[in-house]
């Protein structure tokens, strides 16, 4: 078959966004990134710790020395001046057009988690796919919410940034046409909970980086929607300060979007003497189930039904770390608490903050964690119900066995996040540009690396993976360590099959569920265990597929899975975007992309 043209190809984009936008809506923001010192999470000149003897306003890092007394100097990222960052709320199959400004001193991407840009990893906004936005530069990013509804959030991908903030909320709405499978809430709420350093994001990726450096770093607070704990339980909180949400109406349901943006911190998510309906979790409808309380893993979102059912009173919302030794003092630095008050209440929180199960427990994380279930009639995107397309009867491919760990640099050198004993080192040029221009020559060499056991010694290169387009993909992640893992795949969301606690063998595929496992794109791992995923790979392009846990992706716990379609049909995959930006060894290549 003979090529196409540009101006073929460029008919072919035309008439294919008009029969996909159908119906749809452009979205136009403009974001202007920038560092604030003015703002602090955590509380009002709060010391940090104590130290010796000091210069008065003494400035060292972000800390200031005064009197003796470290006060934190926070420094926020935020966008137009807000943090967290404005909420994207779209419906199915919008365009999304988002000028981003970074007034940043470093370069900028921001991924959007969960978002499966279709057949356009151009978008994608990691450093294997984009060219960073640099200092003082702008550049727009356009893709489309194509066939997904749900919970999702936004979050700077690069340079250890988003421990300094910069995320937001996404929300995906059902398109009129398509039932919800829930009467429809008197309102939504969007809380993006997570830990939070008290150091500035540059002063601990410089801990990192310069070595050594301990494989965990301490997070030392909790924030709800950007704000600290609620620490004054006998006067009425201050919506400033405190992640504060109202209930306006007695009776009334209301929906939580709820999701973990945090560091490295899994936590249990409740709400004191009220009972959570779980409906849906990054972009998934599932059967509908009554909790006290719902963990949720590092990169996880979920929409939970709350009913105001209670008296006219304050009640506690918290969120606490999974293996961690916290009580539930509402003073510990450590417990994410927030307020949830109803509309006209005099009555301030009474009572202990209320207790969740036991952060050791893994048996009841993962129990529940195999209760939550598909759906299979309800719609979602598609009037057609979510069950339709199942794991029931497929036939797998191929099989990647991937194992997360640590592995030292030396004695008392840097201590690096691996894949197979692989620790990934991001190139100068952007895997996806590499592709497309030089089919990655000069910048990685494809399946390098083994994806079903160890590489041996630790190993330092660029990780790229051969995926079988509209193949079935088993993946099976596995955790040597003694904390929660959190996995994520760009591009996809994937079928959660299995979880199980000690070394996964082939035996262990009898144990899945291939009835109605879970659609989502984040997925938990156990300490010492493994999970298993299926993946059906129509979706081709460059696929970041990480630790969603900032150190361990920061150090190198990543890898990126190429799925190819020869077709040069850009109704397959499209072809880059006119502002496409050029870094690396592509600095002063002309672009012969169309336009």
């Amino acid at each position: 078959m003979a090529s196409l043209s540009c101006h073929q190809k460029s008919i072919i984009i035309v008439l294919t966004i008009l029969v996909a936008g159908a119906n749809a809506a452009d979205i136009f923001l403009t974001w202007n990134v920038s560092l604030d010192t003015t703002l602090n999470p955590i509380s009002v000149q709060q010391p940090v710790r104590h130290t010796q003897k000091h210069i008065c306003f003494t400035y060292i890092g972000s800390l200031l020395y005064l009197s003796g007394v470290i006060f934190l100097i926070e420094q926020v990222i935020t966008i137009n001046g807000r943090f967290p960052g404005p909420t994207i709320n779209a419906t199915t199959n919008d365009f999304v057009h988002i000028n981003v400004f970074n007034d940043l001193d470093e370069p900028l991407l921001f991924t959007w988690n969960g978002i499966q840009q279709r057949l356009n990893s151009w978008q994608d906004g990691v450093s294997g796919t984009n060219c960073p936005i640099q200092p003082g530069q702008n550049w727009t990013y356009k893709f489309q919410t194509k066939d997904q509804i749900g919970s999702f959030f936004y979050f700077p991908s690069i340079n250890f940034q988003k421990a300094g903030g910069g995320f937001g909320a996404i929300r995906v709405n059902n398109r009129a046409v398509i039932a919800v499978p829930f009467p429809k809430p008197e309102d939504e709420f969007d809380l993006l909970i997570g830990d939070w350093y008290y150091d500035s994001y540059q002063d601990v990726r410089r801990m990192l980086t310069n070595g050594p450096a301990q494989p965990n770093l301490p997070s030392l607070t909790m924030l709800m929607n950007g704000k600290g704990p609620y620490v004054n339980s006998s006067t009425q909180a201050q919506p400033t300060l405190t992640s504060f949400v109202l209930f306006p109406l007695l009776g009334k349901t209301y929906r939580f979007r709820v999701s973990n943006v945090g560091l490295r911190s899994s936590f249990n998510f409740r709400i004191q003497n009220h009972r959570l309906l779980v409906v849906e979790t990054e972009g998934s409808y599932t059967n509908q189930m009554v909790v006290d309380s719902l963990d949720v893993h590092v990169g996880q979102s979920y929409s939970v039904l709350v009913t105001a059912d209670q008296d006219l009173a304050d009640y506690y919302i918290v969120a606490s770390p999974k293996l961690s030794n916290v009580s539930n003092d509402p003073n510990s630095g450590l417990l994410g608490v927030g307020l949830l008050r109803y509309n006209g209440s005099s009555t301030n929180v009474s009572g202990p903050v209320p207790s969740g199960p036991s952060p050791f427990d893994m048996r009841f994380s993962i129990e529940q964690a195999r209760s939550i279930r598909w759906n299979l009639t309800a719609g979602a995107a598609r009037p057609n119900p979510q069950g339709s397309f199942n794991v029931s009867n497929v036939t797998v491919s191929q099989t990647f066995v991937l194992s997360g760990s640590n592995a030292q640099n030396g004695n008392g050198g840097v201590v690096y996040s691996t894949v197979n004993n692989v620790s990934y080192m991001t190139p100068d040029t952007p895997l996806k540009l590499a592709d497309f221009y030089s089919n990655g020559s000069g910048v990685y060499t494809l399946d390098q690396f083994s994806t079903n056991s160890s590489n041996g010694e630790l190993r330092q290169g660029v990780f790229v993976a051969a995926g079988r387009h509209k193949g079935w993909l088993e993946l099976v992640l596995t955790n040597d360590l003694g904390s929660i893992d959190s996995w994520h795949l760009d591009g996809y969301g994937f079928f959660v099959v299995g979880y199980g606690f000690g070394d996964w063998t082939a035996a262990s595929r009898f144990s899945y569920n291939l009835f109605d496992p879970v659609v989502r794109s984040t997925v938990q791992v156990y300490p010492k265990g493994w999970t298993a995923v299926y993946a059906f790979l129509d979706n081709p392009g460059m696929w970041n597929l990480r630790s969603q846990k900032l150190r361990n992706w920061y150090m190198g716990q990543e890898l990126y899975l190429r799925v190819y379609d020869p077709d040069p049909n850009p109704a397959k995959e499209f072809s880059p975007p006119a502002n496409l930006l050029l870094c690396g060894i592509l600095h002063n290549k002309h672009q012969i992309h169309c336009h």
